[in-house]
């Protein structure tokens, strides 16, 4: 497991774990990104990342990429 921000680019991966508040979490489920659902890091710059999630891409600052767990 290791956090969205250092994940490798153009890999399937899958959420493992959020460790955000629960109102966080909530919106990313809007958009998402739940526990057990697949994403694809496509590119990352300071920290940033742009991910793709089921048919749409996500823009997550390097706060929130680090708070989600992959695997």
């Amino acid at each position: 497991m290791m956090p969205l921000i250092i994940a490798p680019q153009n890999k399937n991966l899958k959420i493992a774990r959020i460790s955000a508040d629960e109102k966080t979490k909530r919106h990313l489920s809007n958009l998402g990104v739940i526990i057990g659902s697949e994403v694809v890091m496509l590119s990352e710059q300071s920290g940033n990342v742009i991910v793709k999630v089921k048919d749409s891409k996500l823009a997550l600052n390097r706060e929130l990429a680090s708070k989600i767990m992959v695997g």
